[in-house]
Protein backbone atom coordinates (compact mmCIF):
# COMPACT_ATOMS: atom_id res chain seq x y z
CA UNK A 1 0.00 0.00 0.00
CA UNK A 2 1.10 3.82 -0.69
CA UNK A 3 1.60 5.67 2.09
CA UNK A 4 3.15 8.85 0.49
CA UNK A 5 1.42 11.80 1.11
CA UNK A 6 -1.33 13.07 -1.91
CA UNK A 7 -0.45 16.94 -0.49
CA UNK A 8 2.49 18.68 0.05
CA UNK A 9 1.97 22.27 1.53
CA UNK A 10 4.54 24.52 2.66
CA UNK A 11 3.86 28.12 5.06
CA UNK A 12 6.17 30.82 4.08
CA UNK A 13 5.84 34.92 4.60
CA UNK A 14 6.38 36.65 0.76
CA UNK A 15 7.30 39.97 0.09
CA UNK A 16 4.54 42.29 -1.15
CA UNK A 17 6.80 44.95 -2.94
CA UNK A 18 5.00 48.43 -2.21
CA UNK A 19 7.94 50.49 -4.32
CA UNK A 20 11.71 49.86 -4.29
CA UNK A 21 11.89 50.69 -0.87
CA UNK A 22 9.11 49.07 0.83
CA UNK A 23 7.74 46.24 1.17
CA UNK A 24 4.85 44.50 3.41
CA UNK A 25 4.85 40.55 4.69
CA UNK A 26 2.39 38.58 3.18
CA UNK A 27 1.70 34.95 4.61
CA UNK A 28 0.72 32.59 2.20
CA UNK A 29 0.30 28.51 1.57
CA UNK A 30 2.19 26.43 -1.11
CA UNK A 31 0.32 23.31 -2.24
CA UNK A 32 0.51 20.73 -4.24
CA UNK A 33 -1.73 17.45 -4.79
CA UNK A 34 -1.65 14.48 -6.83
CA UNK A 35 -5.80 15.32 -7.58
CA UNK A 36 -3.96 18.13 -9.85
CA UNK A 37 -0.73 16.98 -10.44
CA UNK A 38 -0.01 19.93 -13.49
CA UNK A 39 -0.83 22.78 -10.44
CA UNK A 40 0.46 24.64 -7.47
CA UNK A 41 -1.98 26.38 -5.76
CA UNK A 42 -0.70 29.23 -3.79
CA UNK A 43 -3.04 31.13 -1.22
CA UNK A 44 -2.38 34.71 -0.03
CA UNK A 45 -4.02 35.12 3.22
CA UNK A 46 -4.50 38.80 3.56
CA UNK A 47 -5.95 41.21 6.17
CA UNK A 48 -9.01 41.10 4.15
CA UNK A 49 -10.39 37.79 6.02
CA UNK A 50 -10.94 36.21 2.78
CA UNK A 51 -8.07 33.83 1.36
CA UNK A 52 -6.68 34.60 -2.27
CA UNK A 53 -5.40 31.40 -4.41
CA UNK A 54 -3.55 31.72 -7.67
CA UNK A 55 -3.33 28.38 -9.28
CA UNK A 56 -0.53 27.84 -12.12
CA UNK A 57 1.33 24.92 -13.57
CA UNK A 58 4.08 23.40 -11.52
CA UNK A 59 6.51 23.71 -14.69
CA UNK A 60 5.90 27.59 -14.81
CA UNK A 61 7.43 27.66 -11.44
CA UNK A 62 10.09 25.16 -11.82
CA UNK A 63 11.43 26.96 -14.75
CA UNK A 64 11.06 29.91 -13.03
CA UNK A 65 13.23 28.88 -10.19
CA UNK A 66 16.16 29.28 -12.81
CA UNK A 67 15.24 31.88 -15.84
CA UNK A 68 12.64 34.46 -16.70
CA UNK A 69 9.92 32.63 -17.45
CA UNK A 70 5.38 33.37 -18.21
CA UNK A 71 3.48 36.05 -19.84
CA UNK A 72 0.28 37.52 -19.06
CA UNK A 73 -1.08 37.13 -15.75
CA UNK A 74 1.94 35.27 -14.12
CA UNK A 75 5.78 36.19 -14.62
CA UNK A 76 8.39 34.20 -12.34
CA UNK A 77 12.12 34.88 -12.16
CA UNK A 78 14.67 34.73 -9.86
CA UNK A 79 16.86 37.46 -8.84
CA UNK A 80 18.44 38.91 -5.44
CA UNK A 81 17.55 41.30 -2.60
CA UNK A 82 20.33 42.16 -0.99
CA UNK A 83 22.17 38.88 -0.20
CA UNK A 84 19.48 36.79 -0.38
CA UNK A 85 17.82 34.98 -3.56
CA UNK A 86 14.47 35.32 -3.84
CA UNK A 87 11.60 34.43 -6.29
CA UNK A 88 10.18 37.03 -7.91
CA UNK A 89 6.15 36.46 -8.63
CA UNK A 90 4.54 39.01 -10.60
CA UNK A 91 0.49 38.08 -10.48
CA UNK A 92 -2.15 40.28 -12.81
CA UNK A 93 -5.48 40.16 -12.90
CA UNK A 94 -8.80 42.63 -13.12
CA UNK A 95 -8.52 43.54 -9.64
CA UNK A 96 -4.98 44.90 -9.73
CA UNK A 97 -1.53 43.33 -10.19
CA UNK A 98 1.07 42.85 -7.56
CA UNK A 99 4.90 41.64 -7.39
CA UNK A 100 5.67 39.50 -4.28
CA UNK A 101 9.39 38.01 -3.54
CA UNK A 102 9.25 34.85 -2.08
CA UNK A 103 12.58 32.75 -0.76
CA UNK A 104 13.95 31.63 -3.63
CA UNK A 105 15.63 28.24 -1.12
CA UNK A 106 12.19 27.69 0.35
CA UNK A 107 10.54 27.17 -2.53
CA UNK A 108 13.23 25.42 -4.28
CA UNK A 109 13.13 22.65 -1.14
CA UNK A 110 9.28 22.58 -1.59
CA UNK A 111 9.41 21.90 -5.46
CA UNK A 112 11.73 19.01 -4.33
CA UNK A 113 9.43 17.63 -2.64
CA UNK A 114 6.81 17.71 -5.13
CA UNK A 115 8.72 16.10 -7.36
CA UNK A 116 9.71 13.07 -5.08
CA UNK A 117 5.34 12.73 -5.02
CA UNK A 118 4.72 12.93 -8.48
CA UNK A 119 8.44 12.75 -10.84
CA UNK A 120 8.13 15.73 -13.87
CA UNK A 121 6.28 13.46 -16.84
CA UNK A 122 4.76 11.58 -14.32
CA UNK A 123 1.49 13.48 -14.02
CA UNK A 124 -0.92 11.49 -15.91
CA UNK A 125 0.33 8.33 -14.07
CA UNK A 126 -1.90 9.59 -10.81
CA UNK A 127 -4.58 10.63 -12.81
CA UNK A 128 -7.33 8.85 -12.65
CA UNK A 129 -8.90 9.68 -15.96
CA UNK A 130 -11.82 6.70 -16.19
CA UNK A 131 -12.87 8.01 -12.68
CA UNK A 132 -13.27 11.43 -13.80
CA UNK A 133 -14.86 10.12 -16.90
CA UNK A 134 -17.55 8.21 -15.11
CA UNK A 135 -18.47 11.53 -12.67
CA UNK A 136 -18.81 13.88 -16.24
CA UNK A 137 -20.62 10.64 -17.87
CA UNK A 138 -23.03 10.32 -14.75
Amino acid sequence: MDRRPSVVEHELDLNLVVSPEHSVPVPARLSYGTHDPYAVHITFHLDTGTPVTWVFSRELLVEGTFRPCGQGDVRIWPTRAGRRSVLCLALASPAGDALLEAPLPAVAGWLEQTHRLVPPGGELGVLDLDGSLAELLA
